[in-house]
């Protein structure tokens, strides 16, 4: 396939960037998007120009790096799938693909697609842990856990922390990522000590972040790679009433 490239270009933080125009002859429907991306890169070398910057890491799905917004959809036109995990059949012979980096005050962009996911880590630092010793290896039984608990904190828990629902966000708002690491303690017995204080210590962060305010539009939802729901975001906005108006501690 014979496809046109409009990718955005910044040299850094406090740069002006732009979208650049670039042809991407030749393209294997089989490539992965950030496979096409590396051929990409592999001829602006050989033209002696500067490579896209865009980053990646596991490229199986599971890292949550390969943050990239593709003809305006977090992640491209897949549903649950990440930018590493679309392949160019998804596509066809003669299309314009525009690629930029997420676009939210809490994601700053570092160069061209890279932006700072930092915010996200000082979020799970202020609340996202328990702090129970626990000791050496525990028998897996040794714990009772619920079925129906222990399958509702595993779909939280999948959550990967690649940012697609502060991208998607009109708000870009973060609650769908928060709401997710604090669902996924919140349902076992080990999270339940500071369930009511995580809450209000990862909330009160990400306020300090400048992410916005969720207003149910579910966009979040709609493109998390992970299938999360908004669901999540109900159960975080009881314990945070809970935590603030019902004195819980």
């Amino acid at each position: 396939m014979d496809l046109t490239l409009h990718i955005w270009r910044q040299s850094g933080p406090a740069a002006k960037g732009s979208f650049v125009d670039y042809p991407a002859p030749g393209i294997d429907p089989d490539m992965s998007f950030l496979e096409m991306l590396d051929l990409v890169n592999q001829q602006l070398i050989e033209r002696g120009e500067e490579p896209v910057a865009f980053d990646h890491d596991c490229r199986e799905g599971i890292c949550g790096t390969c943050s990239l917004v593709v003809n305006g959809r977090a992640h491209g036109p897949w549903t649950e799938t990440t930018t590493c995990q679309l392949h160019m059949r998804a596509f066809k012979e003669g299309d314009e693909i525009w690629i930029e980096p997420w676009r939210a005050r809490g994601f700053p962009v570092l160069r061209d697609l890279v932006v700072d996911r930092s915010a996200f880590d000082r979020i799970l630092q202020a609340g996202g842990f328990i702090s129970v010793r626990t000791g050496g290896l525990p028998d897996a039984n040794a714990i009772a856990v619920p079925k129906e608990a222990a399958d509702r904190a595993m779909d939280a828990a999948a959550c990967i922390g690649c940012g697609a629902c502060v991208a998607s966000c009109p708000n870009a708002s973060a609650m769908l990522f928060v709401a997710a690491k604090v669902s996924h303690l919140g349902h076992l017995p080990q999270g339940q000590p500071e369930r009511y204080e995580r809450v209000r210590k990862m909330v009160a962060q990400m306020d300090r972040e400048g992410f916005g305010t969720c207003t149910n539009h579910a966009e979040c939802e709609a493109t998390c790679p992970k299938g999360i729901t908004i669901d999540v975001i109900a159960r975080m906005n009881r314990d945070l009433i809970g935590a603030t108006v019902g004195g819980r501690r």
